[in-house]
């Protein structure tokens, strides 16, 4: 028996013979570290959940370090919130929260000094500076910045040096030059005012007056000066646009919202104060907390001075929510309400936008951590489930879309490192399927046009291959890649329940709702998805349906409308009856029987065709095959040849 399996009987034990009561749990590695702190209604329920069914990946991570388990018994469930928040306090366990606040977004400063400087920056530093932002588009701050310097003589050097001559600045007019004198204090804070009023009060006269320089500098024959102002009024618009939120309600409040992904979780508070948003901050973390139980260890964690806590906070749940408010009132003596954003909320419209806020802020976050870094915990638990020889970098994802039969197409979408790489992404417009349901052979289709051609351009391979779709869509393009000998491990993932099937294996493998891999195979397909519907749409445009009505007797361009609305297509047109065209189009019932007829006619002049189609591409695999020993292998092997 191997020393793993001895650690994990033991702590399994641990966890059988805990208490029935409530208390705080500390799991702790080989050096009597401890990696985690918990508080539990029933230390023996709870221990044991740990040791039951399938484990999520946070889970198997903190068994894989632990050593040994510890826990400490309370006389009821508050007492042991209490007792949580002081341990963790004293010991900063490595599975805990432990905020790190988000300094990614940048902000405008304008120094605390005699001649203040306007610039950007990434941190906050508490010398007296007045801060704007945060603003997520840097470039557009950026470029507003810009136009500031071009309208205003503001300073440019770091220290004021007292000197005899001005610098270039002065004599291009973009700065006043106050290391020689030419202009007062007085003057210059005059025009930092203005610069604040822009920000703070009024950005239509602010803009007004950007505009009135920028036609200023056209007259003036200054176009690059006017282009650059032109760029900062842009810019100024889209900073207004993403940093104020305005409500008219005069309460102070907070809005907590979390994301998270696997251990990865980022909360985002909004701060409204007198009916203006005043500050959106983001804060990393990684735990093992479950969802319900995240909002209140934030809370503790966040709320350490007195004078940033609101009468009201408002959450996604409210697990815990009374002894939060009792532990803020015994810690801070403050008096605070934990809300849920709930349709029975008074104002709910107005609390739900600005929860909106911060659970999208939260979930950007989350995006960009996992571009950050990679999606490797993914990609290496998808290697340890599926056995594959190597992670899995490069991964592309197929769908089918269609409707009713009607503009067949296949999304590829490939995946680099656990995020999408776009140049990359394809469709294919499918032949073989055209007006007919059979998303096998076009599942076939796209997968044999896909890697004819990356083995005629000898282009890499991909590691993984992920199928939208069953065991019928997975063995339909496992047959394609036997016929061109190429062995790419494939997957399909059915959107219900969430299963994984393999090739020729029918029964499928369903993984932890919390997995890394299974999150990573849903961003896959969701995007391949998204990708074939949003081409399917453009292909079955107005343009596309008109051309067939027109065909039909007793329609005119209002009539194609009615018909377009309530019908869509051809097909559906000639499940109606004749008394149901009469109606919609409002004619008699002999025009609609016309119509109805010539339908049908259409119809079935259309079917005919897709026959001869198939007749002449009968088995797009099979074909391959056959040109493959024709032209020693693919080297030759064009898509125009099928």
């Amino acid at each position: 028996m191997n020393t793993n399996t001895v650690t994990y009987k033991k702590l399994h034990n641990t966890a059988l013979i805990a208490p029935k009561t409530s208390g705080v749990y500390l799991w702790r590695d080989k050096d009597n570290t401890i990696l985690y702190v918990g508080k539990a209604k029933h230390l023996k329920n709870r221990l044991s959940s740990y040791f039951s069914g399938q484990k999520d990946i946070k889970t198997r991570t903190l068994i894989k370090h632990a050593y040994s388990i510890e826990y400490i018994t309370t006389s009821n469930e508050y007492e042991a919130f209490n007792l949580e928040n002081t341990l963790i306090k004293q010991h900063h366990p490595k599975y805990n929260i432990s905020l790190k606040d988000d300094k990614s977004y940048a902000v405008l400063r304008i120094t605390n000094e005699e001649y203040p400087r306007i610039f950007k920056t990434r941190q906050l530093i508490q010398d007296g500076s007045h801060y704007y932002g945060p603003f997520p588009n840097s470039t557009a701050l950026t470029l507003f910045i810009d136009a500031l310097h071009n309208i205003y003589p503001l300073r440019h050097c770091k220290r004021i040096k007292k000197q005899k001559n001005p610098c270039m600045y002065y004599h291009i007019e973009k700065c006043c030059a106050p290391c020689c004198n030419k202009c007062s204090a007085e003057d210059y804070n005059s025009i930092i005012v203005e610069i604040r009023s822009i920000l703070e009060d009024n950005p239509a006269k602010g803009i007004q007056k950007l505009e009135n320089n920028m036609k200023t500098a056209a007259h003036e024959l200054k176009f690059e000066k006017a282009a650059r102002i032109r760029n900062g009024i842009n810019a100024l618009k889209e900073l207004r646009m993403q940093n104020a939120v305005v409500d008219f309600n005069p309460e102070s409040r907070d809005y907590i919202g979390f994301a998270r992904s696997g251990m990865l979780t980022s909360f985002a508070i909004i701060k409204m104060r007198s009916g203006k948003m005043v500050m959106r901050d983001v804060y990393r973390t990684t735990t093992l907390k479950d969802d319900d139980e995240l909002l209140s260890e934030f809370i503790r964690s966040y709320y350490v001075e007195k004078e940033i806590i609101p009468p009201r906070i408002y959450v996604q749940n409210t697990k815990d929510r009374e002894f939060c408010e009792k532990w803020l009132l015994q810690e801070h003596n403050i008096k605070t309400h934990i809300l849920k954003v709930t349709p029975r909320l008074k104002n709910h419209l107005r609390h739900d936008a600005s929860m909106k806020m911060a659970i999208f802020n939260a979930q950007e976050d989350i995006k960009r951590r996992i571009r950050e870094r990679g999606d490797i915990p993914a990609m290496k638990e998808l290697q340890k489930i599926l056995n594959l020889d190597s992670i899995p970098k490069r991964i592309e994802g197929f769908d089918i879309a269609h409707i009713g039969g009607k503009f067949p197409v296949a999304s590829l979408v490939r995946f680099w490192q656990g995020n999408p790489d776009k140049k990359h992404y394809r469709y294919f417009r499918l032949k073989t399927t055209d007006g007919i349901i059979d998303d096998f052979a076009s599942m076939k289709e796209a997968v044999s046009r896909r890697y004819t051609r990356l083995l005629n351009e000898q282009e890499e391979m991909p590691h993984l291959i992920i199928i939208d779709g069953g065991i019928g869509h997975v063995n339909a393009a496992q047959g394609v890649l036997d016929s061109l000998k190429l062995s790419i491990p494939i997957v399909g993932l059915a959107e219900k329940d969430e299963a994984i099937y393999r090739p020729s294996n029918s029964t499928p493998l369903i993984l932890p709702r919390r997995s890394d891999a299974l999150r990573l195979m849903q961003r896959v397909r969701d995007e391949a998805h998204r990708f074939a519907n949003t081409r399917n749409q453009t292909l079955r445009t107005k343009e596309n349906i008109v051309s067939v009505f027109e065909q039909l007797p007793h329609v005119g361009k209002k009539r194609i409308n009615l018909l377009i609305e309530k019908y869509v297509s051809l097909h559906k047109l000639i499940e109606a009856s004749v008394q149901e065209i009469a109606d919609v189009l409002t004619i008699s019932h002999s025009h609609a029987q016309d119509i109805l007829a010539a339908a049908k006619l259409l119809q079935k002049q259309r079917q005919k065709v897709i026959k001869n189609k198939i007749a002449t591409s009968t088995n797009y695999a099979e074909q391959l095959a056959k040109l493959a020993a024709k032209n020693d292998g693919f080297q030759n092997v064009a898509e125009k040849d099928i």
